[in-house]
């Protein structure tokens, strides 16, 4: 059976390929795409998303924008990262549809409320569209959200403070919201996906591609793969963060899990917006998070190759 899914991101290289992973896999089925304020400012985010879905001819695919700030702290994006653009690297070409007149957290529910089974909700960009949607529709998420599967967090690491991953730290308000509701979570942090890295010699491979989707990431992630060589990471290559809730969703068996609870910490001086996770059950709270802690990097390798390659037929 394909699983249906709304993404909600912020794109972003590897949200892009994200993106692109779930549109290429026949167990995939996306039924709508929201965009976030992240990476970079809500309008290069959405423009992004309209970009890709252009560029994979799916213009099908229902996208509205999000919330255009958090809903307590300032937007940070991450251009250092991204670029200036969100997804420097490669021309994308220009929007050839238009997005939905409706806000996300609208598409969200219209998407629920037509779909005759129960849909997961994919986060890969800061939570603020999932919490305003679970405070808005509570009745409607819990009834036809089947799961939230979402890229945040780590277990002791931190990429945008010492023990704060990026979309956390983002708007940690939203994740505590969405941690909190009571639906089935799947996590995959920084642990995990640290460790899903690609490598220079596999992005020269990407270059061998011949279609426009291979060559648009050849250009994408080697310009992503650069702000990785900093020393200061000891990556060999770039991790692939977003990718990893796609892959879970095509292939779990690709992972190592753990159940524990994962809570939001919202008023630490130094540690606002780290993700407290419970892994010797230590508290009395529910295991709400099934959390990613190892992955099969050589599956994970190939099956981005076959889902870029497939866009060749």
């Amino acid at each position: 059976m394909t699983k249906k899914i709304i993404l909600d991101c912020d794109p972003g290289h590897d949200d892009a390929l994200a993106l692109t992973m779930a549109v290429a896999s026949p167990k995939i089925d996306v039924l709508a795409v929201t965009t976030s304020a992240g990476n970079q400012t809500p309008d290069k985010t959405l423009n992004n998303a309209m970009r890709m879905l252009t560029l994979l001819h799916r213009e099908d695919i229902p996208v509205a924008q999000g919330n255009q700030t958090p809903l307590v702290k300032p937007l940070e994006t991450a251009p250092e990262v991204h670029g200036e653009t969100g997804l420097d690297g490669a021309d994308l070409p220009d929007p050839d549809f238009k997005v939905q007149p409706i806000p996300a957290i609208e598409l969200i529910a219209k998407t629920l409320q037509e779909s005759d089974e129960k849909v997961t909700l994919v986060v890969t960009g800061p939570m603020t569209n999932a919490a305003l949607f679970l405070r808005v529709y509570p009745d409607l998420a819990k009834e036809k959200i089947d799961q939230i599967v979402f890229m945040g967090g780590a277990m002791g690491l931190g990429n945008w403070r010492p023990s704060v991953e990026f979309n956390i730290f983002v708007d940690p308000e939203a994740a505590k919201i969405v941690m909190n509701f009571g639906l089935p979570l799947v996590m995959a942090p920084l642990n995990v996906t640290h460790k899903a890295q690609i490598m220079k010699d596999e992005i020269q491979a990407i270059k061998q591609i011949d279609n426009p989707v291979g060559q648009a990431f050849y250009g994408l992630l080697n310009f992503f793969e650069q702000y990785h060589e900093n020393p200061k990471w000891g990556f060999k290559g770039a991790p692939l963060h977003d990718p990893c809730t796609i892959a879970w969703l095509i292939d779990p068996a690709m992972f190592e899990t753990d159940k524990m609870n994962v809570d939001v910490e919202t008023q630490g001086d130094l540690t606002r917006g780290e993700t407290v996770c419970d892994y010797y059950q230590l508290t009395d709270k529910p295991q709400n998070t099934e959390v990613l802690l190892d992955i099969d990097r050589d599956k994970f390798i190939n099956l981005i190759m076959e889902s870029i390659k497939s866009f060749s037929n």
